[in-house]
């Protein structure tokens, strides 16, 4: 299945010619150079497919005649005409994702590398704990019950990993329409977890691979 290219790069369809630069360059700072706290939520290798991928989009974006070809092909329209409401909503949405991208705090300091920022106060139950534990499938279902089981709210959920709130509740509802390209997803799910102090990287593949093999589903029904 092809990408979407501006979900990749983070924008919304109707960007002029600079957005597009704008977004590719955000992109793109964020999966290489020194980003040191990215590469503690994925690989290297993660890191460069996505890389690729960004490069591709852009090169098909920044030319008029192939993103128009690839527009019509995707039945992309493009509506020059929208309201000052949708022009604030979309970059509203735009300031929100680029907000998931600020991982380092002004010192220089990984957010995530921070754990003792995230102080959990609940109950404990024990036989939650070990089927948590035992867990080899994460639903976004599941993860909610586990945030709620732990006191989290979405709105503290947010404040913690940076994520809007729309896209932790795409996580839960498993709602990947609204959800941005695949690497960010897996990068959210992972400070989900974190957050939540349950496997990290567990929890995300099994999210990933859900996600996949419902995405699998859809394309052969």
């Amino acid at each position: 299945m092809e990408k979407d290219y501006y979900q990749i790069l983070e924008i919304p369809p109707h960007s002029s010619d600079e957005e597009v630069r704008q977004g590719y360059l955000k992109a793109k700072n964020a999966f290489s150079g020194d980003s040191v706290a990215m590469y503690s939520l994925m690989t290297k290798d993660e890191c460069d497919a996505i890389l690729e991928q960004i490069e591709l989009a852009y090169s098909i974006l920044s030319i008029p005649t192939k993103r128009a070809e690839y527009n019509k092909r995707k039945n992309i329209s493009v509506n020059h005409l929208e309201t000052r409401e949708d022009i604030r909503e979309h970059k509203q949405n735009h300031f929100e994702t680029q907000e998931n991208h600020s991982i380092k705090d002004n010192m220089g300091v990984s957010r995530l590398g921070a754990t003792n920022k995230f102080r959990l106060s609940y109950s404990i139950n024990e036989k939650f704990e070990d089927e948590i534990e035992l867990c080899t499938e994460f639903s976004g279902e599941y993860l909610k019950k586990i945030r709620e089981y732990k006191n989290v709210t979405i709105q503290t959920m947010s404040e913690w990993t940076k994520v809007s709130k729309t896209y932790i509740r795409g996580i839960e509802e498993e709602n990947y329409s609204i959800l941005p390209a695949p690497a960010f997803i897996r990068g959210f799910v992972y400070q989900y977890a974190r957050c939540l102090k349950i496997p990290a990287e567990k929890v995300a593949k099994s999210f990933m691979d859900r996600m996949r093999g419902k995405e699998k589903e859809k394309g052969i029904s």
